[in-house]
């Protein structure tokens, strides 16, 4: 049975990867801030990069695969994944690294696909792409690199934000000339399930198959959440529609396992 350790398994997209994967892998978990949930689970340990070295977690339980959902400083997340491509390349294991859409934000005029070439305007994506580097030059079958657009899904920092701001009456931020796609949650759990069990190399691209305009996107979830004319604050950032979306076209998934906007917000806002 393969190991994994999921580095992040406290926070959103890292406790839904435990939940998928622990019934039928040997899954283990971190969390930072003590909780006595997580300590009394013999299989989440407790790890702060601020104050750790990855490399005695990892030589302790020697992971087949390490799948990376860290936050945090953005320096110490750099040096700790370089630590872990160095265990990994000794052991032969492999690095699931989620990165994001935003490796891409320096490009307006198209959406990105698997294998163009990333550059960013943002400190978080300039970050993302420094880790991608590193992993892009190991041999292909001890990495895959995971972008994502923004996720969603009905327990989601997002869709909680989202509640706030209009319960509390104020305008939501929204970006009429944005063109993007996005996901869920538990379908991204189980993409990333079909790409550890076939044992996929590269890069992978798990947004929606569709495109949206940010605005009429949130303006869908507001209708599904229930809230009629929600106020909005129209952010223009260009002339132009402007692109954040990341389309597969090398390392496509089977149908099953892709998901569309309209089904991205009926599963964030269903009841």
């Amino acid at each position: 049975m393969k190991r994994i350790l999921i580095l992040g398994a406290s926070g959103f997209i890292g406790n839904a990867l435990y939940k998928e994967l622990c019934s039928y892998f040997d899954t283990h978990g971190t969390y930072r801030t003590p909780n006595r949930f997580f300590e009394d689970n013999h299989q989440f340990h407790q790890f702060d990069m601020e104050t750790e070295n990855i490399e005695l977690l990892l030589e302790n339980l020697k992971p087949d695969v390490i799948i990376s959902a860290l936050r945090g400083n953005f320096d110490l997340q750099v040096a700790t994944h370089f630590r872990i491509i160095n265990h990994i390349l000794r052991y032969k294991s492999k690095l699931i690294f989620l990165s994001s859409a935003n490796v891409f934000d320096a490009f307006t005029n198209f959406p990105s696909y698997e294998y163009d070439k990333t550059l960013s305007l943002s400190v978080y994506g300039r970050f993302k792409i420094k880790i991608e580097n590193a992993l892009l030059r190991l041999p292909n079958n001890s990495y895959n690199i995971i972008r994502l657009p923004m996720v969603f899904g009905k327990s989601s920092p997002r869709i909680k934000e989202v509640r706030t701001i209009l319960d509390l009456k104020e305008p939501l931020e929204v970006f009429p000339n944005v063109v993007i796609n996005a996901t869920e949650i538990l379908k991204v759990t189980q993409q990333i399930h079909y790409i550890i069990n076939r044992d996929k190399q590269g890069v992978f691209h798990l947004g929606s198959s569709d495109l949206v305009h940010q605005r009429d996107f949130m303006a869908e979830i507001c209708e599904g959440l229930g809230y009629e004319n929600p106020l909005f604050k129209n952010v223009y950032d260009s002339n132009y529609d402007r692109f954040l979306a990341v389309l597969p076209k090398d390392n496509k998934l089977p149908k099953n396992l892709e998901i569309t906007i309209s089904q991205v917000v009926e599963a964030s806002t269903k009841k």
